[in-house]
């Protein structure tokens, strides 16, 4: 039993050794399983972290093969510009073999630039020390210019009273007359205006000769014009007769537009001034009254109106620089068989009813509805005239295939201010172009002299036109008149009224304004009577006293 029993007991330490033994196996196990699982894990990340780094080294390799191939292009890309750029080079080391001799040239003037940039330098310093001089002698000059320019206002303002001292002395009604030479258009062999082909020079001149009335100008001051005519006595002996007539001044046949504007340009000045100044032509028909006022297309032959509107505009353009500024406006007017017609206007003639309004207090006149226009520049104003020219009345007289039938007065207002003297003017310039004055029966023949009308109704509107012209011409000969009795007595009334030109021209010859009235003569022995009867009106006009012309102030 004890045999039995120890054999239990070791039967009992073997089983319970072998549980241990399996125990110990069972935990082992667990814990290989558990090493195996964490492998496996291991394992796993490991297959999902080498699929992740092929799939990327994939696309690394794809990318690098890109690179690759870019990389050969760019290579060979290169290759070619290597090539260029060794063609390239290769003129460079030529071109630069050939520039290497002109650097030292380059260097030499270098060399040479650099002193005479020092040089420069030294002159530039001089130059800002002469520089500095120069502004201080400029700012005393800007004092001596400025002394300068007040002193010219003062000068400015003796010159205009000097001047308006010598044009009273020289009288505020002037007369000039001027005699035409004899035309081509004034020979019998010729209907066009130039002489026959036939005719040779000599006999041209000859026949102007014994065109011409004996006149002669026998004084140096051109002021006195003779006139001789010849005639049978009832005895049969031959008697002569001298006419002997002076005024301001004498143009012969030769003299030129311009030598008749100097005698007029200074009351054109007086127009800049602030006075009223009226220049009106007289005379009869074919005369050269509207050559001598309107003159002809040439600079040497425009007459009074253009050349006293570029005196106004040049004159005011030189007040400028003392202060003055002008501004100007023209009107252009007809007086037609007593009708005043607007040459400025766009309507038709004798539709508007035109009335002369007088102002008193500042002794300007001005026509009611009429265009008046604002003067910029000498051309507009030759433009305006050309087109009021173009419709004045004209028509055929014997005295001259066409004769303007109207008296026409160009008007131009002026008006200045001086901003530094607070000093204002205004002036007023009346150029004047009468009517043909003549008789009727030399302007119609003697069918007028038995009653007779010849062309009827054409004749008839003839007539009527110069009936009117000389009524408006003999009105202005009774205002003359009426002036030099009223300088003697004082109470004498003056008819301005009597005519449209006279009321039109009223502040022109009662004394507020300027006036020079420019006889035209004929120079044909066929007008001899007529140059006689326009010789005596302009005397009796030269010898007339109106007074004394007076500034007009704005506003006074």
């Amino acid at each position: 039993m004890d045999i039995e029993q120890a054999k239990v007991v070791s039967l009992q330490e073997k089983h319970q050794t072998l549980e241990r033994q399996l125990s110990e196996a069972k935990e082992q196990d667990l814990t290989r399983r558990a090493e195996l699982n964490i492998a496996s894990d291991e394992i796993a990340n490991m297959k999902k972290k080498h699929a992740k780094e092929v799939t990327d080294l994939e696309i690394e390799l794809d990318r690098k093969e890109r690179m690759w191939k870019d990389a050969s292009e760019e290579v060979k890309e290169l290759r070619r510009d290597l090539e260029r750029e060794r063609e390239n080079v290769s003129v460079l080391k030529a071109t630069v073999n050939v520039q290497s001799s002109s650097q030292l040239t380059i260097t030499a003037e270098n060399t040479a630039l650099k002193a005479q940039y020092s040089a420069l330098q030294g002159e530039h310093e001089a130059s800002l020390k002469r520089n500095s001089e120069l502004t201080t002698k400029m700012e005393e000059m800007q004092k001596n210019l400025e002394a300068a320019r007040w002193e010219a206002m003062e000068s400015e303002a003796i010159r205009r009273k000097l001047h308006n001292m010598v044009q009273e002395l020289k009288g505020n009604i002037r007369v000039f007359c001027r005699v035409r030479p004899v035309l081509s258009s004034d020979l019998p062999e010729s209907s066009t205006g130039s002489p026959s082909s036939s005719t040779s020079p000599e006999d041209f001149e000859k026949l102007q000769e014994e065109l011409k009335a004996n006149m002669s100008f026998p004084d140096r001051d051109h002021k006195e014009i003779v006139l001789r005519s010849s005639s049978e006595s009832a005895t049969g002996q031959e008697r002569i007769e001298n006419y002997n007539f002076s005024f301001d001044r004498v143009f012969r046949p030769e003299s030129t537009q311009a030598q008749v504007f100097e005698e007029i340009s200074m009351l054109a000045q007086s127009c800049i001034d602030g006075y009223n100044v009226c220049i009106f032509a007289y005379g009869q028909t074919g005369s050269g009254k509207s050559f001598t006022m309107e003159g002809g297309l040439s600079e040497a032959t425009q007459g009074m109106i253009p050349r006293a509107v570029e005196q106004v505009f040049r004159g005011a353009e030189q007040l400028k620089t003392k202060g003055w500024e002008y501004k100007m406006e023209g009107q252009f007017v007809e007086i037609y068989n007593e009708t005043i017609n607007d040459l400025l206007g766009k309507g038709e003639f004798d539709k508007k009813k035109h009335e002369i309004k007088h102002d008193v207090k500042t002794g300007s006149t001005r026509v009611t509805d009429i265009m008046v226009v604002p003067l910029q520049s000498p051309t507009q104003v030759r433009t305006l005239l050309s087109s009021a020219q173009s419709r004045r009345s004209v028509a055929a007289t014997l005295m001259n295939e066409r004769s303007s039938r109207s008296h026409s007065v160009f008007t131009l207002r002026i008006s200045g201010s001086n901003a530094s003297t607070g000093e204002t003017c205004e002036g007023c310039l009346n150029l004047v172009d009468l009517a043909g004055s003549e008789r009727i029966n030399v302007s119609f023949g003697s069918g007028f002299g038995t009653g007779g009308l010849g062309n009827g109704s054409a004749d008839k509107e003839r007539l009527k036109e110069t009936q009117s012209i000389n009524r408006s011409l003999s009105a202005l000969g009774d205002v003359i008149a009426a002036l030099g009795e009223k300088s003697e007595r004082g109470d004498k009334h003056i008819p301005y009224r009597n005519s449209k030109l006279t009321y039109l021209l009223q502040n022109s010859l009662s004394g507020n304004s300027k006036t020079l009235m420019v006889l035209n003569l004929s120079p044909l022995a066929a007008h001899m009577s007529e140059s006689l009867t326009s010789l005596r009106f302009a005397t009796k006009v030269n010898n007339t006293t109106i007074g004394t012309a007076k500034k007009q102030i704005r506003g006074s």
